[in-house]
């Protein structure tokens, strides 16, 4: 018996990265929500449909509608590495405020996702994730909680999640890559190339401000031509970033694959004297490695300094459009702004398309099965991830 289209709510919905896994997977969204006004019309330009502009700590519940699953992101630069970590931060509120919709509402299942750094704040001694999970559970969840690495699901960056699933019914439960690559996208995983070259090298080059670009005449790798559309024969947002005279010097120096480490004393400003003497720095000033994934990408990818962000071939950092290839965004996505810094915070903190995509994939599997299925996971064992489960 396979059950009927859920429906899903969206919360902290952004521009609709983890909503369009669920999509593509056949969900239902029926509402979404996000407090940025540049989100929501980013929602609304890439889903043709209205997501509300809303502080949910204000917002009445009750207007939030009743859904099969609820989804979200609470923000998280709490609980990032360059957060405080603290769950009494006004951001770091928004995760007990998803923990009251669900209270609330009592969907069938919820996906919470946030960065590992969650893992280590604590609420009374405990950590902020189990304080979660038992809360989850008193209410009859069957909950698990797991750190996923978006890699493992085709996207190509070093990017860890940290997530909470629960389900009225079984035991939710994420699926193999493998089996998640053969059987939702019809592919090989085993030979899926997710290196920065296989995710940007059929860009052309960067365009003007303003201007559209057109892709080169090389031959696109299967994940380009997972994120390109058949009709789109040219793509906003790859930009040719600006960059100060002291930036061109530094990257002319670092070879693809290094970092701040390998820039000449005698050209290094002194901020970069002062990192080599403290160390521990592995992105800063990096330059991405062709045949490798990306770091993970953050929303400050036009900076040198805070993150792995020069291109592999060329003297420049990498455009707005090459930050949401290695996010696994489509090409035919768009983004409202009214800022640099506003654009790439919507890039960087959406949820890559492709690991929500195995989300849905999993969910939908154990939300499928018979009543009177043994497996309580939702999938055959030999499907089933090893997950580290944290």
């Amino acid at each position: 018996m396979i059950l009927s289209k859920h429906t899903v709510v969206s919360l902290f919905c952004g521009l609709g990265g983890l909503d369009s896994g669920f999509v593509q997977e056949g969900f239902e969204v029926i509402w979404a929500n996000d407090i940025s006004e540049s989100a929501v019309k980013t929602y609304r330009l890439n889903f043709g449909r209205e997501a509300l502009c809303a502080d949910l700590t204000k917002l009445p519940i009750s207007e939030i509608p009743e859904a099969d699953i609820i989804i979200g992101g609470p923000p998280c630069q709490s609980f990032s590495l360059m957060g405080r970590r603290d769950p009494a931060d006004p951001n770091g509120r928004l995760i007990f405020t998803f923990l009251e919709i669900i209270k609330e509402k009592r969907p069938l299942a919820f996906v919470m996702e946030n960065v590992p750094g969650m893992a280590a704040s604590k609420v009374g001694g405990m950590r902020l994730p189990d304080v979660l999970r038992v809360q989850f559970k008193d209410l009859g969840y069957k909950v698990v909680k797991l750190r996923l690495a978006a890699s493992d699901y085709l996207v190509p960056q070093a990017r860890k999640r940290l997530l909470l699933i629960g389900c009225a019914l079984r035991v939710p439960q994420m699926v193999a890559p493998d089996v998640f690559a053969k059987e939702c996208l019809g592919l090989n995983g085993d030979g899926f190339d997710i290196s920065a070259k296989a995710a940007i090298g059929d860009l052309g080059p960067c365009a003007p401000k303003g201007h559209r670009a057109r892709y080169s005449s090389s031959e696109p790798s299967t994940f380009a031509r997972l994120m390109r559309t058949a009709l789109l024969s040219d793509y906003s947002l790859h930009e040719c970033p600006r960059m100060s005279e002291t930036d061109k010097r530094l990257v002319a120096a670092v070879p693809p694959g290094g970092n701040y480490m390998d820039i000449p004393d005698e050209i290094a400003p002194g901020r970069v004297l002062k990192y080599k003497q403290t160390g521990g720095r592995t992105t800063t000033y990096g330059r991405l490695h062709p045949d490798r994934p990306a770091y993970t990408i953050n929303t400050y990818f036009r900076r040198p300094n805070v993150g792995c962000n020069f291109h592999y071939s060329e003297p420049r950092l990498i455009t707005p459009r090459e930050a949401m290839r290695f996010q696994s965004i489509p090409d035919h996505f768009e983004v409202v702004f009214r800022s640099q810094d506003e654009r790439n915070a919507l890039i960087g903190n959406a949820v890559p398309p492709l690991m929500a995509r195995a989300l849905a994939f999993s969910l939908k599997r154990a939300l499928s099965l018979t009543a009177g299925s043994n497996d309580q996971a939702g999938v055959d064992s030999a499907d089933a991830i090893q997950l580290r489960l944290i």
